[in-house]
């Protein structure tokens, strides 16, 4: 006679158990990124990009609707936690919430659409991010002390990102890829 371990609930109960633990987990790491901002400033965006792409584990893992509940946790915790509060707001507005939308957006299937799409998202996100870091956070002095410098350089630092925001679009997919075949696989014991 083995003495074998009960499970406790029902299989729905486990479900929600994983559920929030994974969404806990997630969180966990992700308000260590962005706590890290502080530690680490040089490294704000990258640490960001990082803390959002980890909510993709709990997309491809449980839902989306999972993934927008871990972003609002971690974008809320991430105000308070995180000392550099450009980090947190370039979270919030844009690496915390494209990578879920990412997996909506990648069911548009004409890639002439899709890709006008992805970038009019990024580039309201990022405008959006410009005036609430000049005007909110403080920044419209320095800003009026560039002159005409200041006044043309937010449209061509943009103009500059978008390919930069196209190959993060695509490293994205690369990293549902390597979660899916390489990570998962050894983290669960299962080889596909």
């Amino acid at each position: 006679m083995t003495d074998r371990p009960k499970r406790l609930g029902t299989p729905a109960q486990r479900n929600i158990s994983y559920r929030v633990a994974l969404g806990g987990i997630v969180s966990a790491f992700s308000l260590m990124c962005m706590f890290l901002t502080g530690v680490f400033p040089l490294l704000y965006l990258v640490l960001a990009m990082l803390s959002g792409e980890l909510l993709l584990i709990v997309v491809m893992e449980v839902s989306t609707q999972w993934g927008w509940l871990t972003y609002l946790a971690v974008s809320l915790l991430s105000v308070f936690v995180t000392f550099d509060k450009e980090a947190a707001l370039i979270f919030i507005l844009f690496f915390g919430s494209y990578p879920l939308l990412h997996r909506l957006l990648a069911r548009i299937r004409l890639r002439i659409v899709r890709i006008p799409v992805k970038l009019a998202i990024f580039n309201v996100c990022m405008l959006l991010y410009y005036y609430i870091t000049v005007y909110v956070l403080g920044l419209a002095e320095l800003m009026e002390s560039l002159r005409e410098y200041g006044r043309y350089a937010g449209t061509v630092i943009l103009l500059a990102l978008n390919p930069f925001f196209l190959m993060y679009d695509h490293t994205l997919d690369g990293l549902c890829d390597v979660y899916r075949r390489q990570l998962k696989p050894r983290i669960t014991g299962r080889h596909p």
